[in-house]
């Protein structure tokens, strides 16, 4: 029995769950498939959206139209902006979120979508028609045709646990992996890489004595995610800080030899910022106390994650490393560590839409691209879902340039430079971070959501009123002695808040606040990286042709031809941020380029 779509996503995680929606809410009849209609969004890992970077990343999901931001919202249990002590450039929101309802409040989500299907089946072969992909065949022998699939597949690609000397073929723990698919995607002839990450064991909060851990508050006033959210109402949990000791060190240091990822047994790159404890006790010998967090996984369960120690020790090891942490001296384990190793294809392969260079209509997002994270995936998820409906529309792609959001940064990043480990966004990838703040990702990319059909009517209209509130405020600001007081370090924009309420005639739209306080404070700063971003998006406007041959430029080294050759960059801005082409090289092509136009 033959279907026919618009769109296909494959898997339901974090990265299909926003490639599905954007698409169908874009207009396309979409179908996902995935081999579990029960855990789709599945928080394998911590149940927690948001941090350093990660929360940027969110705003600007949520900006465009996304959904990850409204459900983390809706099911979060303790919300928490970090990094307030510095500017406000690098604050970022972070929420504990209540697992089960995570995955139950999205699928909710997606089910409300009427031009989207969801399906519980196993994708076997891509199906090729003329050089494109043109839709999937199914394990029970069913063929999907579509405009374009979307393979958003996680860790699940021959994926491979590890526990101690144990190793067992799966997806995520329990879950039987993708083995067809992934040996027909080896063999498209892709540059690939295998790739590892990891999880903690989980304990029971019943055998845990909490009077020995630090207690760790939510903020009074949680800070949400979706500029969509008026407030979080819902009582917040606590979390719990411990540290290891030196029996800790000394019980890991002993049993090293047994750790899959030491004996040789693991041959996928680990995530470097992201380290498993006993990474943590071999690269830094000399520290016995690294923090741990006891976090909750939800309101009604006595599991607890045990934030900081990811590990693929043997289960006998992890529970001696447990039971030598103090308040852990009787916990018992729900479930224990381990280590899983996956197929990624080089994202060098894709063009900023994420589309697969060598395969038209075959869109990748996700862990399948190097990445690591939720956040991380979901904004790939909602770029490919977002180009892959343009595609099919017949419209020009959307492409977040790096001045203009971390999502850009990170497309940026992995189709020019692609990555040797799992890749994780933090601020310091960003060369205009105050420009990119968590205030003003609305201002910037919720246009493109509302010229996409993305971003509906509600936040039309919350978005307007917003913007010519803080359009007055900084046009009464430009004029008014209380810039210069607001201007100091100690003064704070609340200070002012009935002088604000009467020039607004009335009280200011969550959000205003911040935004018109940060552009008046840093008003310098953001002129100057205005004018910065002005010269960079020359180089980026300068487009290199699909055929140029880099081979036959004069001057240009082989190594460096191969490079360009390898990358194809779409713009000089581009060709300069690949590792290895030196600013030289740029130029030449540059002038290669001008003499071109000439001819």
């Amino acid at each position: 029995m033959d279907q026919s779509f618009d769109i296909v996503v494959v898997g339901g995680g974090h990265a299909g769950c926003e490639a599905a929606r954007a698409c169908a809410r874009m207009g396309l009849r979409t179908v996902m498939i995935t081999m579990n209609a029960d855990l789709i969004a599945q928080m394998s890992c911590n149940p927690a959206i948001g941090g350093i970077a990660k929360g940027h990343l969110v705003r600007e999901i949520d900006a465009l139209g996304g959904v990850m931001g409204e459900v983390a919202d809706a099911v979060g249990i303790q919300f928490r902006l970090l990094n307030t002590s510095r500017g406000p450039a690098v604050w970022s929101p972070r929420a504990q979120c209540d697992k089960k309802q995570y995955r139950v409040h999205m699928k909710e989500v997606l089910e409300r979508e009427p031009n989207l299907r969801i399906k519980q089946a196993e994708v076997a072969a891509l199906r090729i028609e003329g050089g494109r992909v043109k839709g999937v065949q199914l394990v029970d022998g069913r063929n999907i045709h579509c405009e374009a699939v979307i393979i958003t597949t996680g860790t699940f690609l021959n994926g491979l646990a590890h526990i101690g000397e144990r190793k067992f073929e799966c997806g995520r723990n329990g879950e039987a992996p993708s083995i067809v698919l992934a040996d027909q995607i080896r063999g498209l002839g892709l540059g690939w890489t295998r790739l590892k990450t990891g999880t903690p064991p989980r304990l029971d909060a019943r055998s845990i004595d909490w009077s020995k851990f630090e207690p760790q508050d939510g903020d009074p006033v949680p800070t949400p995610f979706s500029f969509m959210t008026e407030r979080i109402e819902r009582p917040q949990i606590q979390c719990f800080l411990g540290r290891t000791t030196a029996a800790t060190a000394s019980i890991i240091r002993e049993s090293i030899g047994r750790s899959p990822l030491y004996s040789g047994q693991i041959e996928g790159i680990g995530p470097r910022y992201c380290p498993s404890i006993e990474d943590k006790f071999v690269k830094f010998p000399d520290k016995t106390a690294h923090q741990i967090f006891l976090e909750p996984e939800g309101l009604d369960t006595n599991e607890i994650y045990v934030n900081g120690m990811s590990t693929s020790m043997p289960i006998d090891v992890q529970a001696a490393v447990i039971a030598s942490i103090p308040g852990l001296e009787q916990a018992e384990m729900i479930r224990p560590g381990y280590a899983i190793e996956y197929d990624a294809v080089d994202a060098r392969e894709l063009d900023h839409r994420l589309e697969v260079r060598k395969l038209p209509g075959l869109f990748l997002a996700g862990q399948i691209n190097g990445t690591s994270g939720y956040e991380e995936a979901a904004g790939q998820g909602l770029m490919a879902g977002i180009n892959a409906a343009q595609t099919a529309l017949g419209r020009p792609p959307v492409v977040i340039p790096r001045s203009e959001g971390y999502i850009g940064i990170m497309i940026d990043d992995l189709i020019t430079k692609g990555t040797d480990e799992p890749y994780r966004m933090f601020t310091s990838r960003a060369e205009y971070r105050l420009r990119l703040r968590i205030d003003n990702a609305d201002e910037r990319l919720t246009p493109i959501g509302f010229g996409i059909g993305l971003a509906l009517d509600d936040r039309r209209d919350f978005f307007a009123l917003k913007q010519a509130q803080v359009y007055r405020l900084l046009e009464v600001f430009a004029t008014s002695p209380r810039a210069a007081i607001l201007r100091r370090p100690e003064t704070r924009i609340e200070e002012l808040l009935p002088w604000i309420t009467e020039i607004l005639g009335g009280s200011p739209l969550r959000g205003v606040l911040m935004t018109v306080e940060t552009e008046v404070k840093y008003a310098g700063y953001i002129d100057q990286q205005r004018r910065q971003i002005e010269r960079m998006q020359s180089s980026d406007t300068r487009c290199i042709p699909d055929e140029m041959d880099f081979s036959g430029i004069p001057g240009i080294s082989r190594e460096v031809g191969e490079k360009l050759k390898r990358v194809r960059p779409a713009t000089l801005g581009q060709a300069a941020r690949i590792p290895g082409v030196t600013p030289a090289a740029v130029a030449l092509l540059d002038v290669y380029m001008s003499l071109g136009s000439r001819a």
